[in-house]
C-alpha cells in the first residue's frame, strides 16, 4: 500500500503501508510525525515489520531535530529466524539490551575494480555480499559536529559551509596553507572545527592529501593523490641541488609523504625508523644537510615543491 503524504496526516488507518513518498517540504513537526507514524505500525499477519521512505525534498532532516523523538534507546534483533521481530517485554528492572546486530551471510567485502587483487586506485566501488554483487543506489551518513549537533546535510555541503566560514576564498586558503610552517597544524585545527578528513577521503575515493580534499570540495579544484604529488616533485629534478646522500634522504621523505601524509615528514622523529636508519642517527642525518636550520629549510622547500602544483 502507498498513499500521498497529505492523506497520511488525516488519521487514516494504514496498517499495511510499507512505502511513504515525500515530495514536498514539511515544516510542521506535528505533520511530519503524523505522516511517518503511519508507517511505523506493525502488522504481523500481513508480514509488515518495516517501512521505507523515499524523500525528494529533504523532509527527513526533521529526524535530526531533538523535538522529533530524541535518540533511539535500543535496536532489537531476533536471535533466531523463527523468532518474532517484535521485542519481548522485559521483566521489571531488566533494561539491558541483549540482542545482536545482524551479520551478512558469507561475510562482506568490497573492491574498487573488476579483480579484487588488481584494483585501480580510482574507480566505482563494487560490493559483494554472499558472492552476489550488489549496488548502493542511495546512501545517507550522519555525523555529529564539534558541538555535538547532528549534521543533517551531506558531508560535502557541511564541509564546504565550514570552510567558507574559515576562509573567504581559495586564495585566502592558499595563503594560509603556504604560510603555515607545519601543515598538519591546519589539518588538526580544521578537524577540531568538525572537518572529517577520513570520511571525505572515503567519499572521493582517492588517497588524497587533506589539501586536495579541501580544495576539491570547497572550490571544485581537481584533486591529486599524495603519490601523484610526489611523482610531480620527482619529475622537476628538485633534488639536484643537494649532495648524493641528502638526495636519498629527501627521496625517502617523499616516499614517506606518499604513504602517510605531510604530518609524517614534518617531525624529525620520522628519522628514527626505516629506511632512514640506514643513513645514521637523526643527528647524523641532520648534519648531512649542514645542521638543524639547514635540514628544516630543506623540509620547507620540499613542502613548497609538493604544493606548488
Amino acid at each position: 500500500m502507498w498513499a500521498i503524504s497529505k492523506l497520511m496526516t488525516t488519521g487514516v488507518d494504514a496498517q499495511t503501508c510499507k512505502l511513504i513518498v515525500l515530495d514536498q517540504r514539511i515544516q510542521s513537526m506535528t505533520e511530519f510525525k503524523q505522516i511517518i507514524g503511519r508507517g511505523t505500525r506493525i502488522k504481523e499477519d500481513f508480514g509488515k515489520f518495516y517501512f521505507m521512505i523515499i524523500d525528494f525534498k529533504k523532509a527527513t532532516e526533521l529526524f535530526a531535530d531533538p523535538d522529533f523523538d530524541g535518540d533511539p534507546v535500543q535496536i532489537y534483533e531476533p536471535k533466531h529466524p523463527d523468532d518474532s521481530p517484535v521485542p519481548p517485554e522485559l521483566p521489571a528492572g531488566e533494561d539491558d539490551f541483549t540482542g545482536g546486530y545482524p551479520e551478512p551471510d558469507g561475510g562482506f567485502e568490497w573492491t574498487d575494480g573488476e579483480d579484487p587483487n588488481d584494483a585501480p586506485e580510482v574507480g566505482a566501488r563494487r560490493y559483494v555480499v554472499a558472492n552476489v554483487e550488489v549496488k548502493v543506489i542511495a546512501e545517507r551518513v550522519q555525523y555529529y559536529d564539534s558541538s555535538g549537533k547532528l549534521i543533517a546535510e551531506s558531508l560535502k555541503d557541511y564541509t564546504r559551509k565550514t570552510l567558507t566560514k574559515e576562509f573567504t576564498s581559495l586564495d585566502d586558503f592558499l595563503v594560509r596553507w603556504s604560510s603555515a610552517d607545519k601543515k598538519q597544524a591546519i589539518v588538526d585545527e580544521l578537524a577540531k572545527e568538525g572537518i572529517f578528513f577520513e570520511a571525505l577521503a572515503d567519499e572521493i575515493g582517492k588517497d588524497c592529501d587533506p589539501f586536495d580534499l579541501l580544495c576539491h570540495i570547497a572550490w571544485d579544484m581537481p584533486p591529486l593523490t599524495r603519490k601523484e604529488r610526489a611523482e610531480q616533485v620527482k619529475k622537476r629534478d628538485y633534488f639536484t641541488k643537494y649532495g648524493e646522500v641528502a638526495r636519498r634522504v629527501l627521496e625517502a621523505l617523499l616516499d614517506k609523504y606518499a604513504d602517510a601524509g605531510v604530518g609524517q615528514i614534518e617531525e624529525t622523529q620520522v628519522l628514527t625508523v626505516a629506511p632512514f636508519t640506514q643513513f645514521g642517527t637523526p643527528l647524523e642525518i641532520v648534519r648531512i644537510f649542514g645542521g638543524t636550520a639547514q635540514y628544516q629549510e630543506a623540509i620547507r622547500d620540499l613542502k613548497r615543491s609538493l604544493y606548488s602544483a
